[in-house]
């Protein structure tokens, strides 16, 4: 099916609206009321779902710097891991499982099938002569030649090839070099291609237990405890105390048990796992977690970059003593509810957290504190040494995020150098790390400047050599640099012609600026994984309405051999269909927006369908898939009998240029509502089975405030009937300061200047919602005019006498606007968008005397865990209430299981 459908013109979308009545008549007194389809929809839920779906991607495992792969692979007829060899073109089974399976059904007493073995990874020896897997509470080992197996010993003991894979060793030893093993299987199912995304930053992290940050050569580890920082000599064990002066809230880490279990729990309920983000449908929604386990070692892993030659560290410390706290009540906490607090910057603050720089040199016995203060409230990032331990680099950005340079620091004399500067205006920025083509040498950075993100290549000094890409298109994310050929090797969205602008190809560049070629040809978006030695491609392609499937390809990109197909037979057995594209245009007439339809699967032509959108606003990104998705929530809601849709927006994925994100700049509330409405004015006047009285709206996170918004929001709230509403974030002046600085738009104002009669610098027009009567109201496109007391952003804020000023407009304000049916929901320890959001929008509703309904989820935080398959059927049986006149709530039972 292809991915472009006929466009709907804008004429056709003002014709229907012309005819369209915003009178507030009871459904119920409407001659559409139906029965909705429940057995369907449950035929065709995540949960039954998930049995039929099986392998979407291959996750290739290369053994070493070799042309041989090896992956595992699940379809109905079971699991196998597979060989590949590319130069010969053949592919065949890993290794014999029957001979593995009997032999260990007989050593463990376990009873295993072939195609179903206990596990989905493994590890081969460096030799690769050998691999070992955990299975029925056991370690095991595999020796190729001989197809024997022998136990290692119980679980978790350890083996030195395996346990020091990628965990940074055990017991104090240095890491182990990543070419020592080699992994093989880990599987890709229900349209995810797992991992291959961009890289961690330097500082930090560490996997699960390890605070011992090791220098280069293994010689020294830096770790945290006690908000204070250590470093130890190997050699010796001496231990060296760096800072005293480490405390709550200015600390380089420390081990509080009481908050890491809360903390851990919040996560555990907010990882997003493969089958409750399908059960949940949305961006936010939460996953299952396994069982607590809190360390009660004090020590943890410090935010440390080592120097190249191991004579030095950096690192940072942020001071939050003056920021704000926030709460929650754990009410489901025994014996008794328990409080959990947390720093939380909140946007326009005084007091947000600073950021500080220090420097160790092997034999100091203190750090030394580096001097960069330029902007206020300025935020470093990318903190990296330049070759030797001499020369440190860094990118500090303004507190309004359209200023950033790239600066050189000369050691002992701290002398500043700016290499890279880049300003915004009107605009979010964005920013990568930069990337180095070898150590000291040129270097390449990426930049929004010409409207577009694009590669460019610097020398050393930052004197720029040359753009190594260029054009309406975004490059988005480096995937290797070859420093031997000069070949930029990486990914872009955009520049193909006749396809979907956000389909995501592999593309090559060399870095004289020849060479420039497309490496996975094919109308879908493409995850492809390049080979450790750069001479194999595997192209993993998928679209929504398209099945995924594999094929190997070589360093040109041309087609070697196809590797696997996903096995979507037992979901056709149910009469499963893809979803449809679709195109529109944007309120303007002008701007392409794209989207997704689930029809059920019983359609009928001739009737009338009330349509629902399903929707996230952005403004990073857009809810609209893009990948294979064959168990996905709009899909179950559709068989109850509606059009369920995705459609993008304006304001939102940056994807398609910096000027369609910026739409949303100092407007964070409303951007999104006038390209919703009008694209589906534009279907509905494509398809008569579209009923255009009969509109719901939902999403969670940012899709519950915008549901909230267009409920609210004239004249939207004629428009929409029906809304669910997840954990919104209704108050973007009480969530987060970074985020909401970021793509509302923060003022600088001179000290003391007042608010009265000041427009927001440079706004774009946000449609038919006008100004709110709080001084947010919307100039015209590209204003320029100078305004009292507003800085030169240019210039950036002076620390001592400028301000900064934001305020958001809200949908608390807009309560008694409500019309039609909203059901508001959130979890009561929710750490990301506060439950605060909900509860001043119910208080205000209530206020207004307007009749909403409200759900309060007890422990669960920004996701809903093992509550949203309980979410999804409350939001199923409110749409059918009120979209279909189907009721209910006569007792205490849901409908669907």
């Amino acid at each position: 099916m292809s991915t472009r459908r006929p466009l709907i013109t804008h004429r056709a979308a003002r014709a229907v609206a012309g005819i369209v009545s915003f009178a507030a008549v009871p459904l119920l007194a409407q001659e559409h009321a139906n029965k909705a389809n429940w057995e369907l929809a449950e035929k065709f839920s995540p949960q039954n779902l998930r049995s039929r779906i099986y392998t979407s991607a291959v996750a290739p495992h290369w053994l070493g710097q070799s042309d041989s792969l090896c992956y595992d692979w699940k379809d109905h007829s079971g699991t196998t891991f597979l060989l590949v060899v590319p130069t010969s073109k053949t592919k065949k089974p890993l290794f014999d499982q029957a001979k593995l399976a009997a032999q260990l059904s007989e050593m463990s007493h376990h009873a295993h099938d072939p195609q179903n073995l206990p596990f989905n990874s493994l590890t081969f020896a460096k030799d690769r002569k050998t691999f070992t897997f955990t299975a029925d509470s056991a370690r095991w080992e595999w020796t190729v030649a001989t197809e024997t197996l022998k136990r290692l010993g119980p679980a978790g003991g350890g083996a030195a090839g395996d346990d020091a894979a990628g965990r940074g060793g055990r017991g104090g030893a240095p890491p182990t070099a990543p070419d020592t093993v080699n992994t093989c299987g880990g599987q890709v199912a229900g349209g995810r291609a797992g991992g291959g995304g961009g890289g961690g930053g330097q500082f930090g992290g560490g996997r699960g237990n390890e605070f011992r940050n090791y220098s280069p050569d293994s010689s020294m580890f830096a770790f945290a405890r006690d908000h204070n920082l250590f470093v130890v000599k190997v050699s010796t064990k001496d231990t060296i105390q760096l800072t005293r002066d480490g405390v709550k809230n200015y600390s380089f880490g420390a081990r509080d048990t009481v908050q890491e279990r809360q903390q851990q729990e919040l996560q555990r309920q907010q990882q997003q796992n493969d089958t409750l983000q399908d059960e949940g449908g949305g961006e936010g929604r939460g996953g299952r977690g396994g069982r607590i386990t809190v360390n009660r070692d004090p020590r943890v892993r410090a935010n440390v970059v080592w120097s190249q030659d191991s004579k030095a560290f950096a690192v940072t410390r942020m001071d939050q003593r003056g920021v704000g706290e926030l709460f929650l009540v754990n009410n489901l906490a025994n014996p008794r509810p328990e409080l959990m607090s947390y720093s939380y910057a909140m946007p326009g603050e005084a007091n947000v957290g600073q950021e500080e720089l220090y420097v160790w040199h092997a034999g100091d016995t203190k750090l030394t504190p580096l001097t960069l203060r330029k902007w206020k409230d300025q935020r470093l990032f990318d903190v990296h040494w330049n070759g030797t331990a001499d020369h440190l680099r860094m990118v500090r950005r303004d507190r309004t995020q359209r200023h950033l340079e790239l600066i050189d620091i000369a050691l002992p004399s701290q002398q500043t150098t700016q290499l890279l500067r880049e300003d915004l205006e009107n605009s979010s920025s964005e920013r990568q790390n930069v990337r180095y083509v070898k150590t000291g040498g040129d270097m390449i950075w990426w930049s929004e400047r010409s409207g577009w993100g694009h590669y460019y290549l610097y020398d050393n000094t930052g004197h720029l050599k040359r753009a190594l890409t260029a054009g309406s298109w975004r490059a988005e994310r480096i995937v290797d640099v070859d420093s031997v050929k000069g070949v930029l090797y990486f990914t872009a969205v955009g520049r193909e012609p006749a396809e979907n602008p956000y389909n995501s190809h592999t593309y090559r560049v060399n870095l004289d600026g020849t060479g420039f070629a497309l490496l996975d040809a094919g109308n879908a978006t493409h995850d492809s994984r390049l080979s450790p030695n750069r001479r194999w491609i595997v192209d993993n392609a998928s679209r929504v309405d398209l099945i995924p499937k594999a094929v190997l390809r070589d360093a040109t990109g041309k087609p070697v051999m196809d590797l696997e197909t996903m096995d979507v037979s037992r979901l056709a057995e149910l009469g499963w269909r893809a979803p449809e594209t679709f195109r529109t245009k944007a309120a303007d007439g002008v701007t392409d927006i794209y989207g997704n339809m689930w029809k059920p699967f019983d359609f009928d032509s001739t009737k009338k369908y009330p349509i629902i959108a399903n929707v996230y606003p952005g403004p990073q990104t857009e809810s609209v898939n893009f990948t294979f998705s064959p168990s996905a929530v709009p899909q179950q809601l559709a068989q109850l009998g509606f059009i369920v849709i995705q459609i993008g927006n304006r304001g939102g994925s940056p994807q398609r240029s910096q000027e369609y994100q910026a739409y949303s700049y100092y407007n964070l509330r409303d951007y999104a509502l006038a390209d919703k409405k009008a694209g589906i004015e534009q279907l509905a006047a494509a398809h008569k089975w579209i009923d255009i009285d009969r509109v719901g709206i939902y999403g969670h996170s940012g899709g519950g405030f915008l549901t909230a918004a267009a409920m609210l929001l004239p004249p939207y709230n004629d428009f929409f009937k029906v809304g669910v509403s997840e954990s919104g974030n209704h108050d973007n002046n009480i969530y987060n300061q970074n985020w909401s600085e970021q793509y509302h738009g923060l003022k600088v104002m001179a000290k003391g200047s007042t608010r009265q009669g000041v427009r927001q610098a440079g706004s774009r027009a946000g449609g038919p919602a006008g100004a709110d009567g709080n001084g947010n109201g919307n100039t015209s496109a590209g204003s320029s005019s100078p305004l009292a007391g507003l800085v030169d952003g240019s210039i950036g804020a002076d620390d001592t006498t400028d301000v900064f000023q934001i305020r958001v407009p809200t949908t608390v304000e807009l309560a008694a606007n409500l019309k039609g049916n909203l059901l508001l929901e959130t979890g009561d320890m929710d750490n990301n968008v506060h439950p605060a959001n909900t509860i001043r929008l119910v208080q205000a509703l209530i206020k207004a005397n307007k009749r909403f309904d409200f759900m309060l989820l007890p422990g669960k935080p920004h996701g809903y865990g093992d509550m949203v398959p309980y979410t999804n059927r409350l939001m199923f049986e409110y749409f059918a209430e009120h979209l279909l006149g189907d009721y209910y709530r006569g007792d205490a039972i849901y409908r669907g299981k």
